[in-house]
């Protein structure tokens, strides 16, 4: 066969059955063979578009992504989905066409260094150069991308080698001898974290994607209630733990809740699981858990020490570990002063209940998020694009399983979530899909409404609507005097009638109690649908400044009247917490 066929045929050997792309000129033979593939192509109207979809398929399912885009412009709007999915450890598999071999260096029509351009933001990359390579390359593609840390692999793929003629092999053996990856941890490393543990009196978990990736939320939530530690998560770790326990601290960070940024604040013993310690989660670096002995799991050895120093570092997958962990604590009790902290934490979190419930006009932020959970049930998948509409669904809305909120965390990716959510309603067809986005970043992507019409792919998507770059605006405000650099969106489109030019439902919500009924049709009618949703410009959600620790929160946190009165974050805070 020739080596388009044959990556079409190694592709349907990994299992895959879709793929997300957009053709172009060196990509023609490629595309003439799909012509006669038994794979499901779904044509994006953008490249970036197809990698984020790729990306949205990958994270809710546990499986890895594909996307293909074309030489040159098409390689580098790959580009930009692709590095988001190495920040985030998302497995993809991205397909790149290239110039003939005979042109590569001669800067032909449409060539870029796709190798040299994308090393940085994969965990690696491949050029055949002859077609009998192209069956082992992809089969070490997808234990690249889906192994150890997971990460987006890259295959630049010359036209004439699409051509070319090979003899095809069924059971190609690879060989990566620079590439095993630890999974087991270092048994003493076990050892000394139990014994670290059950002397600990104020034990806190902060659970990172890595647990998600590992599919160790069972063990996490046995770990959890054994040594009674409270969990906090990191963005990506958002549903490793479920939300509405009465241990679960909820997100922790710059946007993090009272309880999560406290409780790491007076901890003992912090068990950070999965995560990498970034700085939206850590805030100032020499205030964060000061007063802890920290333990690390990770699978990623780069990732240890590299921001925070750790007192007992473990290597490995966080399934295998915890497991191993759990064993060797569970003839421990938990002690008098531990069960103190879990009762004092648990009372903590009882005087700062985020006040959800709005009158207001136009809609405030949290009421627009509480309705949007009475629509939703724990199996739906959310995913979020960037900015206040991502950091307020974080903040506020609760995940209850692995798997079902999505974000774009390391890079920040605004146009990353309507993609996303095509994605993963591709590879979830069963399961609900619902896409939170701000009116800025839907704007990057919203040519992706001829997408789902065209494959009648029925997500539903919330647009937030507050005519502003609402983050950067929020940040002008509190740190930039107010002025408002070119943060403002101006009144057009109107996207109900966006939506309606692309053949997509849509309506628009300005009033309380309207969204939740609103969104539960959208999501019966098996249509996609576009929400929009006008909100309050004006609302901004609290935060840890830049360069402060977790506890220095500035801005205004409203909790349940039961509890408290309106009062500053800050202040509020430093009255409940004491010590």
């Amino acid at each position: 066969m020739r080596g388009g066929e044959a990556l079409l045929k190694s592709l349907e050997n990994q299992g895959v059955d879709v793929v997300f792309g957009y053709p172009g000129g060196q990509l023609l033979p490629l595309y003439d063979m799909i012509y006669d593939s038994d794979l499901r192509h779904i044509l994006v109207r953008h490249e970036q578009c197809a990698a984020h979809a790729a990306d949205g398929y990958a994270r809710a399912s546990g499986k890895v992504g594909v996307c293909i885009a074309t030489s040159g412009p098409g390689a580098t709007n790959l580009v930009t989905g692709i590095a988001t999915a190495y920040m985030d450890s998302s497995p993809i598999i991205a397909v790149a066409g290239q110039v003939p071999t005979g042109l590569i260096g001669n800067d032909a029509f449409q060539e870029v260094d796709t190798i040299g351009m994308t090393m940085p933001i994969t965990k690696h990359n491949f050029q055949p150069v002859n077609a009998g390579e192209i069956p082992e390359m992809v089969k070490s593609a997808f234990y690249i991308a889906g192994t150890g840390r997971p990460g987006p692999v890259v295959l630049d793929l010359p036209k004439d080698i699409q051509e070319q003629e090979l003899d095809f092999e069924n059971d190609v053996k690879i060989n990566l001898p620079g590439y095993k990856p630890t999974r087991k941890g270092h048994p003493l490393q076990i050892k000394r974290a139990a014994s670290l543990i059950g002397n600990a009196k104020k034990p806190v978990i902060l659970a990172g994607g890595g647990v998600i990736i590992s599919n160790s939320s069972e063990e996490l939530l046995k770990l959890s209630e054994i040594i009674g530690a409270p969990v906090t998560t990191s963005l990506l770790g958002k549903g490793a733990f479920p939300e509405d326990h009465d241990l679960s601290l909820g997100m922790l960070g710059m946007h993090g809740r009272l309880p999560a940024n406290f409780a790491v604040d007076k901890c003992d013993c912090l068990i950070a699981v999965g995560c990498r310690f970034s700085d939206r989660t850590t805030g100032k670096i020499s205030e964060f858990a000061k007063n802890a002995k920290i333990i690390h799991i990770d699978i990623d050895p780069a990732e240890i020490g590299k921001n925070v120093d750790v007192d007992i570092p473990i290597v490995g997958d966080a399934k295998i570990i915890l497991s191993n962990l759990i064993r060797a604590i569970s003839q421990n009790k938990m002690s008098n002063k531990t069960m103190e902290w879990v009762n004092r934490v648990k009372d903590f979190k009882q005087t700062c209940i985020p006040k959800m419930s709005f009158d207001n006009t136009p809609l405030k932020p949290q009421q627009v998020i509480k309705e949007i959970a009475e629509a939703v049930d724990e199996d739906t998948i959310v995913t979020t694009d960037v900015g206040q509409n991502q950091m307020w669904m974080a903040h506020y809305f609760t995940s209850r399983k692995p798997k079902t909120f999505l974000s774009s965390g390391g890079l920040g990716t605004m146009g990353f979530g309507f993609p996303a959510a095509i994605g993963a309603k591709v590879a979830m067809p069963e399961s609900d899909v619902v896409a939170v986005a701000g009116d800025g970043g839907f704007l990057m992507v919203s040519q992706e409404l001829a997408t789902i019409k065209e494959y009648d792919i029925p997500v539903v998507i919330c647009v937030l609507d507050n005519r502003y770059l609402g983050m950067v605006a929020q940040w002008q405000n509190l740190f930039y005097e107010k002025r408002l650099s070119h943060t403002h969106l101006g009144e057009s489109p109107d996207f109900v009638k966006l939506a309606e030019a692309f053949g997509v439902a849509a309506d628009r919500v300005e009033r309380p109690g309207e969204l939740r009924d609103v969104l539960s049709s959208a999501i019966n009618s098996g249509e996609p649908t576009l929400i929009d949703v006008t909100i309050d410009p004006e609302e901004i959600l609290p935060m840890v400044p830049p360069g402060c620790g977790l506890t220095e929160i500035v801005g205004e946190y409203k909790t349940e009247p039961k509890n408290s009165e309106d009062v500053p974050y800050r202040e509020a805070a430093k009255e409940r917490a004491g010590d």
